[in-house]
């Protein structure tokens, strides 16, 4: 028949009409039809080495170009090992597509090989996991695939592929672009959370979450100028308020400054735009009283379900990050603020913060505030950087504060072996930008060989290794636990110089 194409030729027409860029994968013989469509396509295909390298790929891009990760894994181990990677994309609310392979339709429930149920394996971490049964529903899964990702709070998806499906023949038409649908603030709303403000003598403003992109933090930015508002970034958010903006305040997170929790818990009203408040920000939940705070709390929320979850706000606005920061334009205090002065004390806390070294180290040892007090010093103000989880990371954290949105890629769910993918993507997205990755010994051995990625495609990144030789973080808790019996913690590392020349890195 005319215009016949096979599964695999029409979903990546599907994915052409979405303007994705880049594919993230690993190859596999369950979804060959999709890799013989994307040799004529106009999508870059990034060939990983390890399916959860591949899928944090797809996951950094997102939160790079506020559109939608995807990532091609096949099917059984290689659905198990991008399975990290919906992990954070579901903490962070990043919105990311996995494509898996299946094994045959006819083969199901056969235990055939490498045959997975993905509902079961993925549905308490996906939004929507779904198996395509015909090749002329693939337009049609796709499109809604791509809406559930982006809405509401975004999430992963996950999308089996049967790998006849791919092969079948089907005269359909692709699906067109999916463009989020952002909800705005209710009439009035704006002005409510105004008048509140204006009534407050100790306010502070909190950012988070995702789908933030560079205009909307411009808005904020511009709102708390105004305002004379101090404002905070939630934890592994700070690129979403530049560290140079006079207004800011610091990020809260795991080891934050005391004089911004302080500052925090003696509020009377704490507006928070686009974040959820989870274990790491609030401390373990002891910033804020639970269901009642103390502070009155704005909460400002593309997720419905997300408001009130946890604290019952005194106002509650359903929209997304960017139709709020749109309707903060043209917003002004009606008098003098109350709080005049706020400002200059909590940037003075911020600044004596990342200006204090108050552990040096011992004679011989590396003094990491020393190497990241100089990087800040000498990095550009683009810089990219990013990371997994581990100690290392309160270095870069507290001393190399990112200058402007897209600058730091790092996991809220405390993920190890994130840094080095989240790097090759940022490189691959913006390779006039210099994109530094900091790993902890343990964490860049659980991705370190995405390092070969970034050496194939001449993604230009510098890493530097935190080593220690032990799992640090584990250590320290098991150090306060159970002191001086030493149990799991320690690793006997390789030579970190000489295996980047082993990839043909410098």
């Amino acid at each position: 028949m005319e215009n016949m194409r096979s599964g695999g030729e029409i979903l990546v027409e599907c994915l052409e009409n979405q303007d994705i860029s880049h594919v993230y994968c690993v190859p596999g013989e369950s979804y060959l039809a999709v890799l013989d469509a994307l040799h004529d396509a106009a999508i870059k295909v990034i060939v990983c080495r390890q399916e959860g390298g591949a899928a944090m790929m797809a996951e950094a891009t997102a939160r790079l170009t506020g559109g939608v990760g995807v990532a091609f894994v096949t099917r059984g181990p290689g659905a198990t090992n991008a399975s990290p990677a919906i992990h954070i994309a579901e903490h962070d609310s990043t919105p990311m597509v996995l494509f898996i392979g299946q094994v045959e339709r006819g083969m199901r429930g056969r235990g055939a090989f490498q045959e997975m149920d993905y509902k079961a394996f993925f549905g308490s971490t996906a939004k929507w996991v779904v198996e395509i049964e015909h090749a002329s529903r693939i337009p049609e899964i796709v499109s809604r695939a791509f809406h559930v990702a982006l809405q509401g709070r975004p999430g992963p998806v996950v999308v089996a592929l049967p790998e006849d499906v791919l092969t079948e023949l089907a005269q359909v038409a692709a699906c067109g672009k999916v463009e989020p649908v952002l909800t705005h603030p209710a009439p009035g709303q704006i002005d409510q959370m105004t008048a509140i403000l204006a009534q407050a003598q100790r306010p502070i403003m909190i950012l988070g979450g995702s789908m933030w992109d560079a205009a909307s933090c411009a808005q904020v930015a511009d709102f708390a100028a105004r305002f004379e508002l101090p404002v905070a970034t939630s934890f592994r958010r700070a690129n979403l308020f530049s560290s140079l903006h006079p207004n800011y305040a610091g990020e809260i997170g795991i080891g934050p400054n005391p004089k911004l929790l302080a500052r925090i818990a003696g509020a009377d009203l704490v507006i928070l735009a686009g974040g959820r408040m989870a274990e790491m920000p609030s401390q373990s939940y002891t910033l804020f009283d639970i269901p009642h705070p103390k502070q009155k709390l704005v909460h400002i929320h593309a997720g419905a379900e997300e408001l009130g979850r946890v604290y019952q706000p005194s106002l509650a606005i359903h929209a997304s990050p960017r139709a709020f920061a749109a309707a903060l334009a043209g917003k002004s205090p009606d008098k003098t603020v109350t709080w005049r002065g706020a400002v200059a004390s909590a940037r003075a806390e911020f600044d004596t913060w990342i200006s204090t070294f108050p552990v040096r180290a011992r004679q011989g040892f590396v003094d990491m505030v020393d190497v990241v007090s100089y990087l800040s010093d000498v990095l550009p103000p683009d810089l990219i950087q990013t990371n997994g989880a581990g100690n290392y990371a309160i270095w870069p954290g507290r001393y190399l504060p990112a200058k402007q949105f897209g600058g730091l890629l790092a996991p809220v769910s405390g993920s190890m072996g994130y840094g080095i993918p989240a790097a090759v993507a940022a490189k691959l997205l913006h390779p006039q930008r210099l994109v530094v990755s900091f790993a902890g010994d343990g964490c860049f051995l659980m991705n370190g060989q995405e390092f070969a990625t970034a050496v194939q495609y001449g993604a230009n990144i510098v890493v530097i290794v935190v080593d220690n030789a032990q799992y640090g973080t584990i250590r320290m808790h098991q150090e306060r636990e159970y002191p001086a019996r030493v149990s799991g913690t320690q690793l006997k590392n390789p030579d970190f110089a000489a295996l980047a020349r082993a990839f043909g890195g410098h």
